[in-house]
C-alpha cells in the first residue's frame, strides 16, 4: 500500500516458516519509464529479492529474504542513482509532494520569458545585419545562459547521474544539445574577440561562420522543460486514487474499556490500538472505523461509498457495517471485526495501488527506443567530428558539424508529442463536459469493446425520489397521504424522508410530538391523528395493497407504508430515476461497436429495472467492490478489452483494474482520483464523447511518436554528411516541434 505506513512483514511457508518479508521503500528522482525499470533491475539483481516500483506513488514494494536488512535495499537504490529510505509514517496528504511539480513550473515560466526574446533577436540580427547593435552578442548571452544553465538544470542533473552510473537516457541527449549549442556559442564569441564574423542576409544561414547558437540551447530547454512539466503533473495526479482512499480512513476512534463497578468507559484513542473484538462509539456525523457489528443503538448508515446504495441504511444491532461508511443519524456501539489491514478500505486500497503498478505509459516506448537511440547519436556525432577532421577539413567544419548531428538529433518533437496532444485535448474535452486525468487509459482507448456501468449515480442519479403513491380502499386520497407522511417525515434528515417532504411541496406543517424509531421509522401527532410512517411490516393491513406493493418491488422501488391511529392508510414507492441520458448514451456505444455491461451492488430487481430503461442486456447485479474487480479482470482474462464506468469508492478498485477508467463528475473524490477520464456534465451522452476524444488523441499522439522519430532518422544522416549546418538543423528541429503542435492542435475539432 502506500498509504504511508512502513510496512515489514514477514510471509510463511507451508509450515509457517518465514520465507520473504515486504518493505516499502520511497524512492525519489525517478522521471520516466526507464528510471522505474533501472531501480527494479538493480533491486532484483540482490539474492531473492523481488521488488515492483509505481512511479505515480513513488514506492518500491520489495519481498526480501529475511536475512537482507533494509538498509541493503536502500543502498541498492542509491546505487542505481535515486534517493530511497523506508516508507514513513506520514499521513496520505503529507505524502503528496507538491515541490518538483512546482519546481519545474517555475523553471518553465523562466524559460519562455527568456527564450522568446532569445529566438526573435537571434533570426533578426542573422537576417538583418543592419539591426545590430554594439554588444548584442552579450545581451543573447545574459538572456540565454539563465535558460541553458538554470531552467535546464533538472536535464544537466539526469544526465550527471547516468553518467555516474554509467547510463544514457533522453536527459543526456537534452543535456548535451543544450550544452554543446551554448559551449559552441560561447567559444565562437571567445575566439573572435567577443565579434564573431557572422555573414549577412541569407549567407548567414546557408554559409555561417562562427555564429551564435543559443536560441538553439534555450529552444531545447523550454519545449523539454514543457514536456516535462505536464508529466510530471500526470503523475502527481495518478498517486491521488491512494491519498483520496487514505482519507476515508480515521484518525482516532472511541473505544468502550469495562472497569469493575464503573461500567463501560468511552476513551479516545488512535486508529492504530483499536483491536479486533474492541468495542467502539460512532456518532452521528463520525466515520466507522472498521468493519464490524452493531451491538447497542440504531442509526442511518451512509453505506455508499462500499455497497453503491443510493441512500443511508438503517443499522440495528445484529447488523454488520464497514469502515469508511459514515453514521448520519443515531449513535451507535460496534465490535470491531476486521481492523487494520483486513478491513474493506485497506483491501480496496491496495487493489487501487496494485492497478496502478499495471499501468503502462506510452513515454516508456520513448524510453526503450532511447536506451539505444541515445548512444547511437553520441558515437555518430562523435564518429561525424573524427570523419571530417580525417578527411582534412578545419577543426572548426568539422565541430560544426558534430554539433548539428547534436542538435538535429536532439528529441524536441519527440518531448512534444504526448504534452502537447494532451493539452489539447484536455482543453477541448473541458468544452465537451470531459475531464482528462492522464494519458494511460487513452492508449489502451483505441482496443477498448467493452463498457462496464454502474447503476447508482452513473445511470441514475442517485437521488431518491416518489414515485407512486397508493391508498387502501376507503381511506384517505393520495394528496393527504403524502402530506402527512411529510409532516412526519420534515422532522427527520433521513435522504428517504426529504424525498417524501419534496414530493408534497417541499413546505409542510410538522407532527407533533416527532419521534424516531430506530430501524423502523418515525411517528408524530398530525391534525390530533397519531401518524406512523415507516417500513411495510408495521401494517398487518397493508395487505389490501399487495399488488401495488409487488410491481414495486419488481423495479426495485423502496417502500414505505403510512398509518392513522395505527391503521394502515396507504404507501408510497421511492426509486432512484435513470438519468434522461442515459438510454441515448447507451445506444451511441453500442453503435460504435462496443458491449455494454451493467454492475452495480443494488438488488436484481432494481438493476433488471434500470437495464430494461436504457437497453442494456448483460447485467450483474448485488456485487460488492471485491466483486467488481473481479468481474473486470474475469473480462480482460477473456480477452476484452473493458472500460469501467462509476462514481462511489465503491468502484474506485474496478476503475483502475480496467483498461480504462471513467468516472461522472458529481461521484466521489475517490473515483475522481482513480479514473483516467471524469465527465464533468451531468449528462450521460458526453460518455461517448469522451471515447471518440481519446481514440482521436492517442491517434495523433502515435501519429506525433512516428514523425518525431521518423524525422531523427532521416535528418541525422544528413547532418553526419554536412549538408545541415546547426543553424538550419536548428530550424530543422523548430520545424518538427511545430508540426507535432499543428498536428496536436487538431484535436480541437475532436470529440463529434
Amino acid at each position: 500500500m502506500s498509504t504511508g505506513t512502513r510496512r515489514d512483514r514477514p510471509e510463511q511457508d507451508e509450515l509457517g516458516q518465514d520465507v520473504l518479508r515486504t518493505v516499502e521503500l520511497a524512492v525519489d528522482g525517478m522521471t520516466c519509464g526507464a528510471c522505474v525499470g533501472r531501480v527494479e533491475r538493480k533491486l532484483r539483481k540482490l539474492d531473492g529479492v523481488l521488488a515492483t516500483v509505481n512511479l505515480a506513488t513513488a514506492r518500491a514494494t520489495v519481498s526480501h529474504p529475511a536475512g537482507t536488512p533494509v538498509s541493503a535495499l536502500v543502498a541498492t537504490v542509491e546505487r542505481a542513482g535515486f534517493a530511497a529510505r523506508p516508507a514513513s509514517d506520514e499521513s496520505p496528504d503529507e505524502q503528496a509532494d507538491h515541490g518538483p511539480v512546482d519546481d519545474l513550473r517555475q523553471r518553465l515560466i523562466v524559460a519562455v520569458l527568456l527564450f522568446v526574446p532569445v529566438a526573435d533577436l537571434s533570426i533578426a540580427l542573422s537576417l538583418v545585419p543592419w539591426l545590430r547593435f554594439s554588444g548584442w552578442q552579450a545581451v543573447l548571452v545574459v538572456l540565454a545562459l539563465p535558460v541553458v544553465v538554470w531552467s535546464a538544470w533538472p536535464f544537466h542533473r539526469a544526465a550527471l547521474a547516468g553518467l555516474r552510473h554509467r547510463t544514457t537516457t533522453m536527459d543526456t541527449l537534452v543535456s548535451l544539445g543544450i550544452l554543446t549549442a551554448s559551449g559552441w556559442s560561447l567559444w565562437s564569441m571567445v575566439t573572435a574577440g567577443g565579434v564573431p564574423d557572422y555573414a549577412s542576409g541569407w549567407d548567414a544561414v546557408l554559409h555561417p561562420s562562427g555564429p551564435l547558437y543559443l536560441e538553439v540551447g534555450a529552444g531545447i530547454t523550454t519545449f523539454q522543460l514543457a514536456g516535462r512539466y505536464f508529466e510530471a503533473r500526470a503523475r502527481r495526479a495518478a498517486g491521488g486514487a491512494v491519498r483520496a482512499l487514505g482519507r476515508l480512513r480515521v484518525a482516532e476512534v472511541s473505544i468502550l474499556h469495562e472497569r469493575p463497578g464503573a461500567g463501560p468507559v468511552e476513551q479516545r484513542v488512535p486508529l492504530l490500538h483499536l483491536r479486533a473484538g474492541d468495542r467502539f462509539v460512532v456518532r452521528p456525523g463520525e466515520r466507522i472505523a472498521a468493519d464490524g457489528t452493531v451491538v447497542d443503538g440504531a442509526a442511518a448508515v451512509d453505506s455508499s461509498a462500499m455497497s453503491g446504495e443510493p441512500g443511508p441504511v438503517e443499522a440495528a444491532p445484529g447488523d454488520t457495517v464497514t469502515g469508511g461508511t459514515i453514521a448520519v443519524g443515531g449513535t451507535i456501539t460496534v465490535r470491531a471485526d476486521q481492523v487494520g489491514d483486513d478491513t474493506r478500505l485497506s483491501r480496496m486500497l491496495r487493489a487501487v495501488e496494485q492497478a496502478q503498478v499495471e499501468k503502462s505509459s506510452v513515454q516508456r516506448l520513448a524510453d526503450r527506443i532511447s536506451a539505444v537511440f541515445v548512444p547511437a547519436v553520441l558515437v555518430l556525432a562523435a564518429a561525424t567530428l573524427v570523419g571530417w577532421l580525417l578527411a582534412g577539413t578545419t577543426t572548426g567544419d568539422a565541430v560544426v558539424r558534430a554539433v548539428a548531428v547534436l542538435v538535429i538529433a536532439c528529441p524536441c518533437a519527440l518531448g512534444l508529442a504526448t504534452p502537447t496532444a494532451l493539452m489539447v485535448a484536455t482543453g477541448r474535452g473541458a468544452e465537451l463536459g470531459v475531464f482528462v486525468t492522464g494519458f494511460r487509459a487513452l492508449e489502451a482507448v483505441r482496443g477498448v469493446d467493452t463498457v462496464v456501468l454502474d447503476k447508482t449515480g452513473t445511470l441514475t442519479t442517485a437521488a431518491m425520489r416518489v414515485t407512486g403513491v397508493a391508498t387502501v380502499p376507503g381511506g384517505p386520497d393520495a394528496e393527504t397521504v403524502l402530506s402527512i407522511a411529510a409532516a412526519v417525515e420534515c422532522g427527520s434528515e433521513h435522504p428517504i424522508a426529504a424525498a417524501i417532504v419534496e414530493a408534497a411541496g417541499g413546505s409542510v406543517e410538522p407532527a407533533a410530538g416527532f419521534r424516531a424509531l430506530a430501524g423502523l421509522g418515525a411517528r408524530g401527532t398530525v391534525g390530533g391523528r397519531e401518524v406512523l410512517v415507516g417500513r411495510p411490516a408495521l401494517f398487518d393491513d397493508l395487505a389490501v395493497l399487495a399488488d401495488d406493493l409487488v410491481s414495486w418491488e419488481t423495479v426495485g422501488a423502496t417502500v414505505v407504508a403510512v398509518g392513522i391511529d395505527g391503521r394502515a392508510a396507504g404507501a408510497l414507492a421511492l426509486t432512484d430515476p435513470v438519468r434522461g441520458s442515459a438510454a441515448d448514451a447507451v445506444g451511441q456505444l453500442r453503435a460504435m461497436g462496443l458491449s455494454v455491461v451493467l454492475l452495480t451492488g443494488d438488488g436484481a430487481a432494481a438493476a433488471g429495472a434500470v437495464a430494461t430503461a436504457v437497453g442494456i442486456e448483460e447485467v450483474h447485479s448485488g456485487a460488492l467492490p471485491e466483486g467488481k474487480v473481479a468481474l473486470v479482470r474475469r473480462l480482460r482474462e477473456e480477452g476484452r478489452t473493458v472500460a469501467m464506468v462509476g462514481d462511489g469508492v465503491n468502484d474506485a478498485a474496478a476503475l483502475c483494474t480496467a483498461d480504462l477508467g471513467i468516472a461522472v463528475g458529481s461521484g466521489t473524490d475517490v473515483a475522481l482520483e482513480a479514473a483516467d477520464l471524469v465527465l464533468v456534465r451531468d449528462d450521460l451522452t458526453v460518455l461517448p464523447v469522451a471515447v471518440r476524444l481519446a481514440r482521436s488523441t492517442v491517434t495523433t499522439v502515435r501519429g506525433n511518436l512516428v514523425w518525431a522519430f521518423g524525422y531523427n532518422l532521416a535528418a541525422v544522416p544528413l547532418a553526419a554528411a554536412g549538408l545541415l549546418n546547426p543553424l538550419i538543423a536548428g530550424a530543422a528541429m523548430a520545424l518538427s516541434s511545430l508540426l507535432v503542435v499543428s498536428n496536436s492542435l487538431r484535436l480541437r475539432h475532436a470529440g463529434h
